[in-house]
């Protein structure tokens, strides 16, 4: 049974909502971020970059307590402000593609993350988990939901479409031509009816925000043991989320570049290849897979399918039969001796939402040697690796929807 609660979100004013919304600080370039923060005093921005104001680069505790104070300075302002009564808050997405994501922000139980009623299929690093703590603890604020996805239910089906066909409370288009609503929910009976409709699934599942929740887990057990007066319902009992249903969650794949072929040259590369699959040369035009367990493959200058020999590797569990874990055991590891996936420099990442074009460039500018194409993996295999408490190889999937920071925060 899964415990999903309303809360009072602080929230920019209809106004500035356009204004403040930002995407994640890292997506940024450099020259995009020195923009938004020289002309939009608004931007969410200010708050995560509070050195920006005395142009200085600031880290450590001594940002954490920056970031309180330009939050608290938006407030103070105006900028934000905290909702009356707790809410849930239904957002939709429709982005530049067309693709349409609707879903429910509202507040997760940590004891669910605890207990495995809310599932994860990602390894987390310890030492990120207690920097991302200690910032939350600081600055007593999350302003990016995790994502969580749920079976399609039509309770809570027909409770969104319902509610969306009022006037939203926001409505705004980003740069990427993304346009954004939400609406509250605090009727007493729909807030009822959605509340018992996740009271009654077994199992949610954490789409992305694996580190995000290990977080807030740690610092509810560090704020437990600090409250004399704990009871369970103080709001560190649980963090916010996006909650949205299977079948409107898209999964994309990560494209693999490798810088060097471990000592190898390109015809004992291909040899050692041949053993675990069919390669067919496919010349320069792009190419990309179309079903799982076959990846297409740049090397210089030519694209290459590769079909495995399936008699040469064993399917035993849900982790076997994912693309990015079989790439790592017959391709990665053996052949090109990266062990270390997390932290091994010679290899990187490519958002699959990106053309194919992109990793060609990438190999022909010489910064890498070799790239590598799959299809994405599908809600069943990411649900299946959760249910077996198996974890994914990091970078199994680029997953939308993205929401901006800053337009529904939770207070701890």
């Amino acid at each position: 049974m899964a415990k999903v609660l309303p809360f009072k979100a602080v929230r920019p004013t209809r106004d500035k909502v356009s204004l403040v919304a930002s995407r994640s600080y890292q997506s940024y370039t450099q020259a995009e971020r020195e923009a938004r923060l020289d002309y939009n005093p608004y931007s969410f921005l200010h708050i995560v970059n509070p050195g920006y104001k005395y142009d200085k680069e600031i880290s450590g505790k001594e940002r954490y307590q920056l970031v309180k104070n330009r939050y608290s300075e938006f407030k103070e302002d105006g900028v934000f402000v905290k909702d009356e009564l707790p809410s849930f808050y239904i957002y939709r997405i429709v982005d530049r593609d067309h693709q349409v994501f609707n879903g429910i922000i509202a507040a997760a139980s940590v004891e669910d993350y605890k207990n495995d009623v809310i599932k994860k299929h990602e390894d987390t690093i310890e030492s990120r988990e207690i920097v991302f703590k200690d910032y939350l603890k600081t600055v007593g604020f999350n302003a990016e939901p995790v994502l969580l996805t749920y079976p399609d239910n039509d309770k809570i089906t027909s409770i969104i479409t319902e509610i969306q066909k009022q006037r939203s409370e926001f409505e705004f288009t980003t740069t990427y031509r993304d346009t954004h609503y939400l609406w509250e929910i605090n009727n007493i009976n729909d807030v009822k009816i959605i509340s018992d409709a996740f009271e009654n699934m077994d199992t949610l599942y954490i789409a992305d925000g694996h580190h995000r929740s290990a977080s807030s887990a740690l610092l509810c057990n560090e704020l437990k043991t600090e409250n004399k007066s704990h009871n369970g319902e103080e709001t560190y009992n649980y963090f916010m989320s996006f909650l949205i249903p299977e079948s409107e969650l898209k999964l994309h794949e990560f494209y693999r570049v490798v810088k060097d072929l471990n000592g190898l040259s390109k015809e004992e590369f291909l040899i050692q290849l041949d053993t675990i699959y069919r390669i067919e040369n496919r010349g320069i035009m792009p190419y990309k897979p179309s079903k799982a367990h076959h990846f297409s493959m740049y090397l210089d200058g030519e694209f290459y399918s590769l079909y495995l020999r399936k008699n040469n590797y064993e399917f035993n569990t849900s982790l076997d039969d994912l693309d990015a874990q079989l790439l790592y055991d017959t391709i990665l590891s053996p052949i090109l001796g990266i062990n270390d996936l997390r932290n091994d420099t010679r290899i990187d990442y490519l958002s699959g939402k990106k053309d194919i074009v992109n990793l060609k460039s990438l190999v022909d500018s010489n910064a890498f040697k070799v790239g590598f194409g799959m299809v994405p993996a599908t809600i069943q295999q990411m649900k299946a690796i959760a249910d077996e408490g198996l974890t994914m190889p990091p970078k199994s999937t680029y997953i939308e929807p993205k929401l901006r920071s800053g337009v529904t925060i939770y207070e701890f």
